[in-house]
């Protein structure tokens, strides 16, 4: 008869590690590549208007975005139920846009500082007055590449 060694001597083997840093970068990558980062929060809503004659973008980096509409109910209480002007995540009066458009001018590289860009993205809805306002300030401030953005036709 033999004799059989019952529990003793035996370990574990250890755990094989060597790809878990492929693993990982994989992981890190397709999440990098899937998620987006949200600059703006929209503090105004506004149903934009159809287009006829659609551009696109040439350089989205050198392009600043003004919202204009009536705020979202949880703002309704602080700011009204009147059109509004949004800038970045502040909202503001049409007299700070030129304050603004400087700001962003500035950030640029010299090379973007010619492509740059305004466009507006108001509510259907809203009075001529407001956009005139915001138009005169811009011109002041010599920003006179502006688009509107719109839905595109169905």
């Amino acid at each position: 008869m033999s004799r059989f060694n019952k529990g003793g001597g035996r370990e574990m083997p250890e755990m094989n590690t060597s790809s878990l840093p492929d693993l990982i970068f994989t992981i890190l990558f397709f999440f990098m590549m899937v998620t987006t980062m949200r600059e703006v929060t929209l503090q105004v809503r506004f149903e934009k208007p159809i287009g006829t004659q659609l551009e696109k973008l040439a350089r989205k980096s050198s392009t600043s975005f003004i919202y204009i509409g009536q705020p979202t109910d949880q703002l309704k209480g602080q700011y009204g139920s009147s059109h509004r002007i949004q800038l970045n995540d502040r909202i503001c009066e049409a007299n700070q846009v030129y304050d603004f458009v400087m700001e962003e001018r500035g950030e640029l590289a010299e090379a973007d500082k010619p492509f740059y860009t305004v466009s507006i993205k108001a509510d259907h809805h809203t009075p001529m007055g407001i956009i005139t306002d915001v138009k005169q300030v811009l011109r002041k401030a010599y920003a006179l590449k502006m688009m509107y953005s719109a839905n595109k036709q169905q």
